[in-house]
């Protein structure tokens, strides 16, 4: 199944122009409407600023799409966690009873790579939950960073998840983790974490040129390029740790699990914080596009 891109994508890579994608899970399930809409839409136009076309990934009727439209984003947003929440493994399945998806972490990337497309921006990726020991609960964010060849552009993972062992689980499987412009994996909402990244690049030229060097030596898969939250819109992890602590108790004792966990946690966060931790997400989103659009046209420019 080929993926459908809008036209303005489809010039753009025909024409090798830059291009970034960018998430939908984000738009029906991670924030409420209409600042989920409004997020999508500024996030674009920052793409748009820094020199890329944006490609807002989704699956709509079954079908794979790169680039969607004005009123496809609003719809996504007004209907919400009533359009399914899509991973890689749930593919087949929208696409074979042309249902719509919104796509994850996962989703995108292997969308992206099917489309050609080098570089994704999201918020937050995911990673080895806390408790895994347990549970065995591990994003397929993780997995599928060892196929699909794309640049992913990300304030580490969410804090709600085991942070040492997701980089642990980055190192056994060979996904580079790039800390951009710090020597420490920043922590969604808080720039530090106390863990240092392997590697440190400093403009996105630099990023450009290892992510050309992975591919070119035959090793498939992705490169994370961990961008922390600007400071100003920063909470310290002293502050919000507490408050995910908390809410992941509230989870536990309501018997959420699996997919449903992320977008639960995040609701309650958002409520304990007063709107402070959505604030943070939309302002670290926005940052990602922009350093994501400068890596795609440093990318273009061989």
């Amino acid at each position: 199944m080929k993926v459908i891109l809008s036209p303005e994508a489809s010039a753009a890579l025909a024409a090798n122009q830059p291009v970034v994608a960018l998430e939908s899970t984000i738009i029906a399930h991670g924030m409420a409407y209409p600042a989920n809409v409004e997020t999508a839409l500024a996030v674009e136009q920052v793409v748009r600023e820094h020199g890329a076309v944006p490609a807002t990934i989704a699956v709509i009727g079954g079908k794979l799409k790169a680039g969607l439209s004005r009123g496809e984003i609003e719809r996504f947003g007004r209907e919400g966690p009533g359009i399914m929440k899509v991973s890689v493994r749930d593919l087949p399945f929208v696409a074979g009873r042309a249902l719509d998806g919104a796509t994850t972490v996962a989703a995108t990337m292997r969308i992206a790579a099917m489309a050609g497309i080098p570089i994704f921006a999201t918020g937050g990726m995911g990673g080895v939950h806390r408790g895994a020991g347990e549970t065995f609960d591990v994003s397929a964010d993780l997995t599928e960073m060892t196929h699909s060849n794309v640049g992913l552009v990300t304030a580490g993972a969410k804090a709600i998840l085991d942070l040492p062992l997701t980089l642990e689980r980055l190192e056994t499987d060979g996904v580079p983790v790039i800390g951009y412009r710090t020597g420490e994996f920043p922590a969604f909402y808080s720039r530090s974490s106390g863990l240092k990244v392997p590697m440190r690049a400093d403009s996105a030229a630099e990023v450009a040129d290892i992510m050309r060097s992975k591919w070119e030596l035959d090793l498939p898969g992705a490169v994370i390029v961990a961008n922390p939250i600007p400071e100003e819109d920063e909470i310290p992890a002293s502050e919000i740790e507490p408050v995910i602590v908390a809410a992941l108790a509230e989870a536990q004792r309501l018997g959420i699990f699996g997919k449903d966990v992320t977008p639960f946690l995040l609701g309650e966060i958002v409520k304990a914080t007063k709107g402070r931790s959505l604030r943070a997400n939309i302002a670290l989103v926005k940052n990602n596009a922009k350093v994501a659009a400068e890596i795609a046209v440093a990318f273009a420019r061989g």
